[in-house]
């Protein structure tokens, strides 16, 4: 697997609000994320379909020990919300490059981050 996208950039795909296509690769996700997308309060059902769609073409990442302990490790020594440290200890399981525009998780050790470009307004 190479990406790892962050909700929000699973967001912003959904919405058409990417300036650029994400690059083309393996891709993987976090159950955290599909519990995030699929209870967004804002989602129309035909965006659901979309979404599942969407979820289906990648590799769903469970929860297993050694993602359990850097989530953990990340809480810990960089004060992550749960679902930041979830998500960002999957891509450094896996060596995967995370696709997001929180600059946060840019600064930590051993996580690869790619920022993404926003259509203007």
């Amino acid at each position: 697997m190479r990406y790892v996208p962050d909700t929000n950039a699973l967001i912003y795909l959904l919405d058409n609000r990417l300036a650029q296509p994400f690059p083309p690769g393996q891709y993987g996700y976090s159950v955290i994320t599909e519990i995030e997308l699929l209870s967004w309060p804002k989602m129309q059902p035909q965006t659901e379909g979309h979404c599942r769609d969407l979820l289906a073409t990648m590799h769903r990442i469970e929860l297993d020990a050694p993602i359990r302990e850097t989530t953990i490790t990340l809480r810990r020594e960089h004060r992550l919300k749960l679902p930041d440290a979830l998500i960002a200890a999957c891509a450094i399981h896996f060596d995967a490059i995370l696709l997001t525009n929180d600059q946060r998780l840019s600064n930590i050790p051993d996580l690869h981050c790619q920022p993404l470009e926003l259509k203007s307004a």
